[in-house]
C-alpha cells in the first residue's frame, strides 16, 4: 500500500526528530527535582498575592508596554502592508519579524538603558513586520466585486476605504485581537532582561524562592489572558491605547551619542576598526563561524526539530480535551483550562521554570515549546473538530478519535504545526538566554563580553535561518496543498 504524501512528510520528519534525540542533550540534572516540582505546584496552590505591592504594578506595565508595542506595530504594518507588492519591502519585514522581540529588546538596551522606549521598540518593530504581511494577505483576499461597482472618477483613497476595507474588517480586527495576546506574552518575558514587567518579578520571585509570589504573578497573568474578552472591548480600546504610553514607567534619559557609537563602532568588526585588512577580518569570521555560530546552528536546528514533533504529538493528544465529539461538559471545560494554560504561558517563562526545577539541558526546552505550541495548535484542532458532523452509527472513543476523526483534521493539523515551525525556531534560539546552547546563548554571551559586532553578525544569522525555515515551510505547505488561517 503506497503512503499519501502527508503521511510520507510526517515520517521523515518524526525520523528526523529521533535521530536528533539521539545527539541531543537531554537529562535531568538537579539533585531533587520531584520536591522542587512539588514546591512550584504548591506556590500555585497556595499563591500570596498580598506579598509585594509590586503585583499590581507587574501586570499594568506589562498591559502598558502590550499595548503601545502592538498599536505601533499594526500602524506601521498597515502601511506597510499598502506597498507590500514591493519586493524590497517584503524582504525588509521578512527580516525584522525573523528577529525575536528578546533580541530586539538586547540590541535597543545597548544604546537606550532601560527606557521604556526599549521595550516599546521590541514589540513594535518585529510585530511591524508580522501585521504587514498578513495584512497585506487580507487585503488582497478582499472581494474586488465592489470596487467596480463605484462610480467612475472615485479616488483612490475613497475607493480603499469604502470598497476594500469594509470587506474585511472583521478579519483584521480579529487578528489584531490576536496579535494583542502574543502581544501581552511578548511583554511579560521582556523583564527577563530587566524591563518592569511581570518576567522581571517572576524571575526575582524564582531566584529568591518565593513560589507563592511566583504562583501570584502566574496566576493573574492567566486571569489576565483569560478575561481578554470580557475588558477588551472596541469601544474602550483607544482608551487603552490613549492611557497605555503614561503607564511605561520612568527611565534614565536617553544619550544619542551612544546611539551614533553604537552604529558607527560598537557594531563594526573589530578588524575593521583595528585596520587589520582583509586577513584579520576572514580569520575574525572564520572564529565566530567555527567557535560559536555553527555549533549554535546545530543545536538551534536539534532542538527546533525535536520540539517541532512533540508539538504534534501533543497537539494530537490534546484535541479530545475539548472537542464536543469527547466527554460532556466538565472534562471539556478541563480540557479547555489546560490548553488555555498551556497557550498563555509564555515558552520563555515556561522554560525558565522547569530549568529551575530540572537543571540545564535541552529537555526543559522542548517541554515548553511543546506544549505552548501543542496547546495552541490543539485547541484550534479541537474548535474545528466540533464543527464536523458525524453520522448517527459512528464508532466511539478510540475508534472515533482514529478513524473518524483524525483523518478529516489532520491536514490542517499540519497546516498550523508547519506554520508554527518557524515560530517554534525563533523561540528556540532565544531559549538560549536561558543557558541553552543555541544561537541565543552566544548572543548573549557576546553581548556580555561587550562584543557588539559579534552579537549582531549571530542575530543576523538567526534572521536569515529564521527565513530559510519560513521558506521552506511555505514551499511544504503549497506541495502538500495545505491551507491555515494567519491565527495560529
Amino acid at each position: 500500500m503506497s503512503l499519501t504524501p502527508t503521511v510520507r512528510v510526517s515520517l521523515l520528519f518524526f525520523a528526523i526528530a529521533l535521530a536528533s534525540l539521539a545527539v541531543a542533550d537531554i537529562a535531568i540534572t538537579t539533585a531533587n527535582p520531584w520536591r522542587d516540582l512539588g514546591r512550584f505546584f504548591m506556590g500555585l496552590a497556595t499563591p500570596d498575592f498580598f506579598s509585594t505591592d509590586s503585583l499590581g504594578t507587574a501586570i499594568l506595565r506589562t498591559v502598558a508596554f502590550a499595548f503601545t508595542g502592538v498599536a505601533l506595530g499594526s500602524l506601521s504594518g498597515f502601511i506597510l502592508a499598502l506597498v507590500y507588492r514591493f519586493r524590497l519591502v517584503r524582504t525588509l519585514c521578512a527580516f525584522i519579524r525573523a528577529i525575536h522581540e528578546l533580541f530586539w529588546a538586547l540590541i535597543f538596551l545597548q544604546f537606550f538603558g532601560f527606557h521604556p522606549l526599549t521595550g516599546v521598540l521590541a514589540i513594535a518593530i518585529p510585530y511591524a513586520g508580522i501585521f504587514a504581511k498578513v495584512y497585506s494577505e487580507i487585503l488582497d483576499e478582499a472581494d474586488p466585486e465592489p470596487r467596480r461597482l463605484l462610480p467612475l472618477g472615485t479616488g483612490v483613497i475613497s475607493a480603499f476605504l469604502y470598497a476594500r476595507i469594509p470587506d474585511c474588517w472583521d478579519q483584521i480586527r480579529t487578528y489584531t485581537a490576536y496579535r494583542l495576546e502574543c502581544g501581552l506574552r511578548s511583554s511579560a518575558i521582556l523583564g527577563f532582561v530587566g524591563l518592569p514587567t511581570i518576567g522581571f518579578y517572576l524571575e526575582s520571585s524564582f531566584s529568591q524562592s518565593h513560589y507563592s509570589e511566583a504562583g501570584a504573578l502566574l496566576i493573574l497573568f492567566y486571569v489576565l489572558i483569560a478575561t481578554m474578552p470580557w475588558w477588551l472591548r472596541p469601544k474602550l480600546l483607544p482608551l487603552y491605547v490613549g492611557a497605555a504610553p503614561f503607564f511605561l514607567g520612568d527611565g534614565l534619559p536617553i544619550v544619542w551619542g551612544n546611539v551614533t557609537r553604537f552604529f558607527t563602532e560598537d557594531i563594526v568588526p573589530s578588524p575593521i576598526r583595528n585596520d587589520e585588512g582583509l586577513s584579520g577580518l576572514a580569520a575574525w569570521f572564520s572564529d565566530l563561524m567555527v567557535n560559536e555560530a555553527l555549533p549554535g546552528i546545530w543545536n538551534t536546528v536539534i532542538l527546533t526539530q525535536i520540539a517541532l514533533v512533540f508539538t504534534g504529538l501533543l497537539a494530537l493528544l490534546a484535541f479530545p480535551l475539548i472537542s464536543q465529539h469527547f466527554g460532556g461538559p466538565v472534562r471539556r471545560a478541563s480540557g479547555n483550562l489546560f490548553l488555555v494554560i498551556a497557550r498563555s504561558t509564555p515558552e520563555y517563562i515556561l522554560a525558565y521554570i522547569l530549568l529551575q526545577l530540572w537543571g540545564p539541558s535541552m529537555l526543559p526546552a522542548v517541554v515548553a515549546l511543546a506544549l505552548h505550541n501543542g496547546g495552541i495548535i490543539g485547541h484550534l484542532i479541537g474548535r474545528q473538530s466540533s464543527g464536523i458532523k458525524l453520522r448517527a452509527d459512528a464508532s466511539h472513543g478510540v475508534n472515533r478519535y482514529a478513524f473518524e476523526l483524525v483523518p478529516r483534521v489532520y491536514r490542517s493539523f499540519l497546516a498550523f504545526l508547519f506554520y508554527r515551525w518557524e515560530i517554534i525556531m525563533r523561540e528556540t534560539a532565544i531559549l538560549g538566554i536561558l543557558g541553552i546552547a543555541t544561537l541565543g546563548f552566544y548572543i548573549d554571551s557576546a553581548i556580555q563580553e561587550i562584543r557588539f559586532d559579534r552579537a549582531m553578525v549571530l542575530i543576523l544569522i538567526t534572521a536569515l535561518l529564521n527565513i530559510g525555515i519560513d521558506a521552506l515551510s511555505r514551499y511544504i505547505r503549497r506541495k502538500l496543498a495545505l491551507q491555515t488561517m494567519p491565527t495560529c
